[in-house]
């Protein structure tokens, strides 16, 4: 930022004083945006910004920045993730990493909870999962298990006794 917007940044904080208390003041307020969010956030800024923006211009990106990646907020997320169907594995997912925080919040938790409760868990899950889609990894949409290509049927109980009876002397018992 001081690179950028030079004399801006100078005027704003003159001596190392103003500096590093606006430094400690930034720092407690994007405390709960991880590094890579905040690099990514300060690149946006800088190409759409023309003057030095303030802390509460900066969160607003911040706050906003899930959607550069197709992410949508955490609380959004977390209404999809309650209102999605059975089975969860075919649901149109926004993004993938809805589902993957559902799944890691646990279904039955998610639809049987109040969300005072649950959505501090799921929130934290989910920005889990959008710090490693910033990060540039990729989450697969979820991929639903295939039924078996053939069904058997369970044997008797005189029929399960016999093979038992098999086994037993198949293997000397």
């Amino acid at each position: 930022m001081r690179i950028n917007y030079g004399n801006q940044f100078n005027a704003a904080y003159p001596n190392v004083e103003s500096s590093t208390a606006a430094m400690r003041l930034w720092l407690t307020n994007l405390k709960d945006f991880s590094a890579d969010l905040i690099q990514k956030v300060a690149e946006e800024v800088i190409r759409n910004e023309r003057y030095l923006p303030n802390l509460a211009t900066f969160r607003q990106y911040c706050e906003n920045a899930y959607s550069l990646f197709g992410l949508p907020d955490s609380h959004r997320a977390y209404i999809e993730a309650c209102r999605a169907p059975q089975p969860k594995a075919n649901f149109n997912w926004t993004h993938p990493a809805i589902y993957y925080a559902g799944k890691a919040t646990d279904w039955f938790f998610l639809s049987s909870e109040p969300e005072d409760k649950v959505f501090p868990i799921f929130k934290h899950n989910y920005q889990m999962l959008c710090e490693r889609v910033i990060k540039g990894e990729t989450l697969d949409d979820p991929i639903p298990k295939a039924l078996p290509q053939e069904t058997t049927t369970p044997l008797s109980g005189e029929a399960n006794l016999q093979h038992l009876k098999a086994l037993r002397d198949e293997l000397e018992l």
